[in-house]
């Protein structure tokens, strides 16, 4: 598979975001670690955008 430029561009700024992580180290990730990454930070936003579904809701 071949990567747009914008696309791992989109990756980059997404993880460095999320994790401060710099630009290189991003880079380093072997893609299926990044992929990895993206998708663990996906599943942590979701859990914290997700409403309270706690007693009294």
């Amino acid at each position: 598979m071949t990567y747009t430029a914008d696309r791992l561009w989109e990756e980059v700024v997404y993880v460095a975001y999320y994790l401060h992580w710099s630009a290189d180290a991003v880079l380093d990730l072997e893609h299926p670690v990044r992929q990895r990454v993206i998708e663990e930070i996906g599943r942590i936003n979701q859990r914290i955008s997700a409403p309270d579904d706690g007693p009294g809701d």
